[in-house]
C-alpha cells in the first residue's frame, strides 16, 4: 500500500481552569485542555471551573474500569449453546492464561452470556492498565475465540464482535455492566455561590433537572441518559488528549441528580462509561502528548493510575461545563444571548 499524505485539521484549544478536584483517585487543582469549534464552551466551562474553586472542589470518585469485546458463535440449537457456555465458564484460569499471551497488561475481570436460540454471546471484560483498550481486549477475544472454535468444534464462527460489548453505539448493557470508568463526579455549592456565580437557585436547578433532564429525556425516548449536554465537554475533552472520539457516544450516556438542601444546591454528574486512556492509539501526536504530561498522565506510577487520573479530569470537566449551562437555561434568554455574542460579535 502506497503512504497516504495526512493534512492536520486544526482545532481551536483553551485551558481551562483551574478545576479543584477532590476523591478517592486525587486532590488537585488542575487546568484541562479543550478543544472544540464551540466557543462558548469555555467560558462556559470555565464558570464551572471557578465554582469548584469556591465551593471545595468536584468530588470524584471512580467506582469501576474495565474494557470489554463481545464474540458471538453459532451452535445447533439452544441447548447446545448453553451447555457450551456451562463449560466454557468453568474454565476461567484457563482463558486467564490465554489472555496473558496476548498482553502483559489485560487481566480477565469477568465474562457475561447472552443466548439468542442457537446463538451465544459472550462478553469478556478486561482490566488495560493505562490504555483505554480497545485493541488489547479485542486482542484476547480474537485469541480466546480461536481457542473455543478449537475446544468446541461444535461451534461456529459468528463475529469477533457480536454488538454485545457495546462500541460507540447506544445501548443499556455498558451502563449496568460497565465499559470504560465508571465515575461519579458531584460538587456542593453554597446558596450564596449560587446567587452569586450561577445566577440561579438551587430549587430552579432541581426543577430543571426534573422537566428537561428527566422527564424531557423520557418523552424522547433517551436510553440510561439524563443530562443537558455531556457530548460537548467530552468530545472536547477527547480530542484535545487523543482519544477515539466515537466514544464520546456512549459516554455521553450519564445520569444529572440535583438537590436543593436547606443552605446549599447539591449537584452531581454519574458517568459508567468513560472510555479514556494516556497511551495507546492516538497518543503518538506531539501536542497530545504535551497536554497529557502538563495534566500529569504521563507519571511513572503504578499501571492505570494514570488512566483513572484522566478519567476523573475528564468527569470533573463535564461536570464544570453541564453545571453552567444548566443555570444558564433557569433564566429566560440567557442561553441565546451568550451565544450570539460570542459566537457572531
Amino acid at each position: 500500500m502506497k503512504n497516504r499524505a495526512q493534512e492536520l485539521t486544526p482545532i481551536p484549544t483553551e485551558w481551562i481552569g483551574p478545576i479543584s478536584i477532590t476523591g478517592n483517585v486525587m486532590n488537585e487543582h488542575v487546568s484541562v485542555p479543550m478543544a472544540t469549534y464551540e466557543t462558548p464552551l469555555w467560558p462556559s466551562t470555565g464558570r464551572g471551573a471557578r465554582v469548584s474553586r469556591q465551593s471545595g472542589g468536584v468530588r470524584c470518585t471512580l467506582v469501576d474500569e474495565r474494557m470489554t469485546r463481545s464474540v458471538v458463535v453459532r451452535a445447533k440449537n439452544g441447548e447446545e449453546a448453553f451447555k457450551a457456555w456451562q463449560s466454557i465458564s468453568a474454565r476461567e484460569d484457563e482463558i486467564q492464561e490465554i489472555i496473558s499471551t496476548t498482553s502483559r497488561f489485560a487481566k480477565l475481570l469477568d465474562m457475561n452470556r447472552q443466548i439468542v436460540g442457537n446463538l451465544l454471546f459472550i462478553r469478556f471484560e478486561c482490566a488495560t492498565g493505562d490504555a483505554s483498550g480497545h485493541n488489547m481486549v479485542t486482542g484476547a477475544a480474537d485469541a480466546l475465540l480461536g481457542w473455543i472454535l478449537q475446544e468446541y468444534p461444535q461451534l461456529e464462527y459468528a463475529s469477533i464482535s457480536g454488538n454485545m460489548c457495546t462500541d460507540k453505539k447506544v445501548s443499556a448493557v455498558n451502563g449496568i455492566l460497565g465499559r470504560g470508568k465508571y465515575v461519579v463526579a458531584e460538587m456542593e455549592v453554597s446558596r450564596e455561590l449560587c446567587d452569586k456565580q450561577l445566577r440561579t437557585t438551587p430549587e430552579k436547578m432541581a426543577q430543571l433537572n426534573v422537566e428537561k433532564n428527566l422527564i424531557g429525556g423520557t418523552v424522547a425516548g433517551s436510553l440510561r441518559s439524563a443530562n443537558a449536554h455531556f457530548a460537548n465537554m467530552l468530545l472536547a475533552f477527547y480530542l484535545a488528549t487523543g482519544q477515539d472520539a466515537a466514544n464520546i457516544i456512549e459516554g455521553s450516556q450519564g445520569i444529572v441528580h440535583v438537590e436543593a438542601r436547606p443552605e446549599s444546591m447539591y449537584f452531581s454528574c454519574t458517568m459508567p462509561n468513560l472510555i479514556v486512556g494516556s497511551v495507546g492509539s492516538g497518543k503518538g501526536n506531539e501536542v497530545v502528548e504535551q497536554n497529557l504530561m502538563r495534566l500529569g498522565c504521563k507519571e511513572e506510577r503504578e499501571p492505570g493510575a494514570n488512566g483513572r487520573r484522566l478519567a476523573v479530569l475528564c468527569a470533573a470537566t463535564v461536570l464544570c461545563g453541564e453545571i453552567s449551562l444548566l443555570a444558564a437555561q433557569t433564566n429566560p434568554g440567557e442561553l441565546m444571548r451568550t451565544h450570539f455574542k460570542m459566537e457572531r460579535g
